[in-house]
This record gives structure tokens, sequence and C-alpha cells, in this order.
């Protein structure tokens, strides 16, 4: 089991915990949504729940509820720029098709 960040994910994830000026890392996980049933769950986090899987990338952890990780495992984070957009890209093995619209996936 792994989650992984790129190098260009893990310096925006540090870069933004710097100024926030606190927090332990990301929780990554998912939720049902979306067209084609499930949508990508990210937020910055100050403190572990007990029942977390841990993952560690260039100093950055990546923290994951036990119920998503079958939908996430070996998963690599990674922050994009494209054009005037900027934001997290989810490579995900296990995707089997997304919506159009790029708001949801289906394993």
């Amino acid at each position: 089991m792994s989650v992984t960040l790129t190098e260009s994910a893990a310096r925006h994830v540090n870069r933004y915990l710097s100024k926030r000026g606190k927090g332990l890392g990301v929780r990554l996980g998912v939720k049902t949504t979306g067209c084609s049933g499930l949508a990508y769950k990210l937020e910055y986090v100050d403190e572990a729940r007990p029942e977390d899987v841990v993952f560690e990338t260039l100093g950055v952890k990546v923290l994951v509820d036990p119920k998503s990780m079958a939908y996430i495992d070996g998963t690599q984070l990674d922050f994009v720029r494209e054009g005037l957009n900027e934001g997290f890209k989810f490579n995900n093995p296990n995707e089997r098709d997304r919506c159009g619209c790029g708001e949801s996936f289906r394993i």
C-alpha cells in the first residue's frame, strides 16, 4: 500500500504549511459524488486521527482513512500548472474511467 507525492506536490504542500504557520500534512480520501461515482477529497490537516494510514514522501505526510485506501492505493499526487490554471493532479492506477468534466472517477 502506498500514496506518494511528486517533488512539485511536496514543495507546494510545504510552502502552504509554512504560510499557514502550522499543519501536519494533507489528508487524501474519496467521497461518493459526481457522474462517475467517486471524487477525491484533499485537505490540509493539523493532527492525525487514530485510524489514519500515514505515508511520507520528501518530508510531507499524507494521511488516508482506511475506507478510502482501497480506491487510492498506488496513487501519486502531483501539483501541475497548465496555462493560467494550477492544482493537484491525481495519478491513480486504479481508475478505470473519469467523467468528462474531471470532477469524478470510477474504479
